[in-house]
């Protein structure tokens, strides 16, 4: 294909004269892949120049998608623009595979999370810069100039907002386009790509924009491109996810603050309540008390010796983590993410830089639950409900009435948010084995199967919507720094991520 018309004017007749220092990705008789992959960099970095964040209401989602929307067409694919308001999603559609064959809906998102420019080591998260290992382990710029002329080192990364999370896989997925039309060839699967315009806001509106285009998203099965391979970089594949469901927990004390001279050891202090009641909902190694709470978790001995063939390195984890030691949830970290999880992410009582001496009115802490399949949000909160009763405790909504303050000694009240479904595709299902046959073909292993991974993704809307199994096929570098500063991606991943995917357009389904 022809350069991005918008890159630097000095590139424009230079794509086709890009190297690679390593052909890790691609063997030499692969010379239309590697070609395609070189000659996508420009576009990669035309589109991290859009910013996307969509909580910001200055038409970057909408400039994004019409970015997107041009770089299907520019391919010879149908697409359109989906309404969803400012933040428009886009489809796409190539069906050169013919009738016969099985569909295969790809799934990314062209939003990405907010930044705060002063952490970045950059002039700007949206100005994408090119750097290098250098030989104090820090980082050394390049010249952006260098991703179209010379050779290309696959240590390089691209450092900008959205490079691994996740624009960095759409890239990859137009790549692998452009090398089966490069060879003539025709996909062994029809193509269908949707572009979600809110994954990081929790995609609220995907599953309104799914049944009002249903007919148009039909397709066997559902390809997820998001998240960070394994820390070993062994070609992954995920076939789940934990779920997640936010509450908040507010003790109340005093119907107004008190000096703590006159009324200490008589009123009640709710941080201290409080303290009480998070301390008894874990032991000492992390093991969540509430009865039930681990109910139908799989503790099979077939179910363990599956998550212990995942070859994390817990030792470096720890390091990396700076603890000396993990939990006992489980008896790994696979273990530990294949159960629920209750987690404290805020507390507040008082004022720290007040520094008086008062016994505040309430303490509020806020929560998470990681959830898997087995138990799933709403089970999970009643059963907190529950427990809180049986500490004593009389639920109220809002704040309590002078007459519930007279009667009830001990007084909360619990506001619960959303929750979002876990996935657990089987290990056995169609389109993990489509998938792990194309990856086997193009890497000469077999990918590394995880059962599910810690973090959320939307895929309820998807398989409730379009009643279709999702696998999930992350590509990035683990240590990609996604919704932090620096963000980036490693050259030679986005490498190996065209020649996975271009696999899987060869394989039939």
């Amino acid at each position: 294909m022809k350069c991005a018309s918008r890159f630097f004017m000095s590139a424009l007749c230079l794509c086709g004269m890009v190297a690679w220092a390593s052909v890790n990705a691609a063997s030499a008789g692969d010379s239309a892949l590697m070609r395609a992959t070189s000659s996508s960099l420009p576009e990669f970095v035309e589109f991290l120049r859009i910013p996307n964040v969509a909580q910001v209401a200055d038409g970057g989602i909408k400039r994004n998608a019409d970015w997107a929307l041009a770089a299907f067409q520019r391919r010879g694919m149908t697409a359109r623009l989906l309404d969803n308001g400012d933040a428009p999603m886009v489809l796409a559609q190539w069906d050169a595979a013919g009738p016969s064959a099985r569909t295969i809906l790809f799934y990314a998102h062209m939003d990405g999370q907010a930044v705060f420019p002063a952490d970045w080591h950059q002039p700007d998260p949206f100005l994408p810069v090119l750097k290098r290992r250098a030989a104090d382990g820090g980082w050394e710029t390049l010249p952006l100039e260098q991703l179209t002329q010379g050779v290309i080192d696959p240590e390089w990364r691209l450092f900008a907002r959205s490079a691994a999370d996740d624009k960095g896989p759409i890239l990859m997925l137009l790549a692998a386009i452009d090398t089966l039309k490069a060879q003539g060839k025709r996909p062994a699967i029809n193509i269908k790509v949707i572009l979600d315009s809110q994954e990081e806001e929790g995609s609220p509106t995907l599953k309104g924009v799914i049944d009002a285009s249903r007919d148009r998203l039909a397709a066997d099965a559902v390809v997820m491109l998001d998240g960070p391979m394994h820390a070993s970089n062994r070609p992954t594949l995920v076939f789940g996810h934990r779920g997640i469901g936010t509450f908040t927990l507010t003790v109340f004390g005093p119907a107004r603050e008190l000096h703590s001279g006159h009324y200490g050891n008589y009123a009640p202090n709710p941080a201290i309540t409080l303290g009480h009641l998070l301390a008894a909902m874990k032991d000492g190694q992390g093991r969540v008390l509430i009865p039930g709470f681990y109910d139908g978790v799989d503790h099979s001995a077939e179910r363990r010796r599956l998550l212990s063939t995942v070859p994390d390195d817990e030792a470096a984890m720890r390091r990396s983590l700076g603890i000396a030691a993990p939990e006992s949830v489980g008896d790994n970290y696979q273990e530990a993410i294949n159960m629920p999880s209750l987690n404290v992410t805020a507390m507040e009582s008082g004022n720290i830089d007040s520094k008086r001496s008062i016994i505040p009115a309430t303490a509020t802490a806020s929560f998470d639950i990681r959830t898997i399949p087995a138990t799933p949000f709403d089970r999970q909160i009643g059963l907190i409900r529950g427990w809180l009763v049986d500490q004593g405790y009389h639920l109220v909504e809002g704040v309590p009435t002078d007459a519930q303050r007279q009667i009830h000694p001990k007084l909360a009240s619990l506001t619960v948010g959303p929750g979002t479904a876990a996935l657990m595709t089987p290990l056995d299902s169609a389109v993990g084995l489509w998938a792990a046959r194309a990856m086997q073909r193009s890497f000469g292993t077999q990918p590394l199967r995880i059962p599910v991974m810690g973090g959320t993704v939307p895929t309820a809307a998807l398989v409730q919507g379009l009643n279709l199994p999702v696998v999930l096929l992350p590509l990035v570098n683990n240590d990609n720094n996604q919704h932090a500063a620096d963000e980036n991606l490693r050259l030679g991943h986005y490498q190996t991520g065209v020649k996975t995917l271009y696999g899987l357009l060869t394989e039939p389904y």
